[in-house]
């Protein structure tokens, strides 16, 4: 079945206007009869094919009640949900909620992530979330707790049968992240994660030198309805490419990060050595406070 013809800005429109309505406890049925429509023009904005005109739009969420908000952000999205590519400027940080990542991440069918200087957070403990964050010169402080409990979704929003492969460098594995005590617990969970059947773990060896994925992390998703589509995160902007040139670019880099990796057992044996090598370090720092 050929995929969907779609867009990430169609896709989060219509889900939008999906949750309006559900949340407003109508049917498609009611609420086009509210408006006097057809049901099928409903049906056509949902989906992302048009024929409405904004103040139409405006008068569907009015009706279901929508906070002022989540109107803002459904008309800016509403001319632009054929634009494939989708470059969205947070400002000075990020929002604590991702919410077009989360709304993606629930339906992926595939997940690949390439990371060159630190775990992906799909794969993170919270301890490690915490140092990462802490570090960051643009997250407020005050919203730790918040951030952390958005990243935890993003893990949660991968469904246990997505297949998920991770490249990560060695060199983001060596980075002591919050000290010795959570860099062990960080190679541990890697680990414990290596082992679950949908997920696979492979370190591209420093001793590589120059590779492939130089020019910096991203995740690619697959879909079983929609065509494949790139995430960038930034300090302070994510970038969804959707545009097929753009992404068989990064399906070359993924292919050159296949060929260059260590295999699924010598990344674990890699890992290992790095995880008792830490945890050394972690009893030594013990034992030398208790002589204190």
């Amino acid at each position: 079945m050929p995929k969907r013809i779609s867009t990430a800005r169609g896709r989060e429109f219509g889900a939008g206007i999906r949750a309006a309505i559900a949340n407003a406890g109508l049917t498609s049925r009611a609420v086009a009869d509210i408006l006097d429509w057809d049901e099928a023009k409903l049906s056509d904005v949902v989906n992302g094919k048009g024929g409405a005109s904004e103040i139409e739009i405006a008068m569907l969420l009015g009706v279901c009640r929508v906070e002022a908000a989540e109107v803002r952000h459904l008309l800016s999205l509403y001319p632009e949900t054929r634009i494939r590519g989708w470059w969205q400027q947070h400002g000075t940080c990020a929002p604590v909620r991702l919410r077009t990542v989360v709304e993606h991440l629930a339906v992926a069918e595939t997940l690949t992530s390439w990371h060159t200087h630190m775990v992906p957070v799909f794969l993170q403990t919270v301890d490690y979330m915490r140092e990462v964050l802490l570090a960051s010169s643009t997250a407020p402080v005050a919203e730790l707790q918040d951030r952390v409990e958005s990243l935890l979704t993003c893990q949660e929003s991968l469904r246990h049968d997505v297949k998920c492969t991770y490249f990560i460098h060695e060199l983001a594995l060596q980075l002591k992240v919050g000290g010795a005590e959570v860099h062990a617990g960080q190679l541990l969970h890697l680990l414990h994660m290596a082992n679950r059947l949908n997920v696979t773990i492979r370190i591209v060896p420093a001793a590589l030198g120059a590779h492939a994925g130089l020019a910096g992390p991203f995740t690619h998703l697959s879909f079983s309805k929609y065509e494949p589509l790139v995430w960038v995160e930034t300090e302070n902007s994510s970038l969804l490419v959707e545009e097929k040139d753009a992404i068989e670019g990064y399906d070359n880099v993924v292919c050159a990060l296949d060929e260059n990796s260590l295999d699924e057992a010598d990344s674990k044996d890699l890992i290992i050595r790095l995880y008792h090598a830490s945890s050394a370090i972690e009893d030594e720092t013990r034992a030398s406070l208790r002589t204190e």
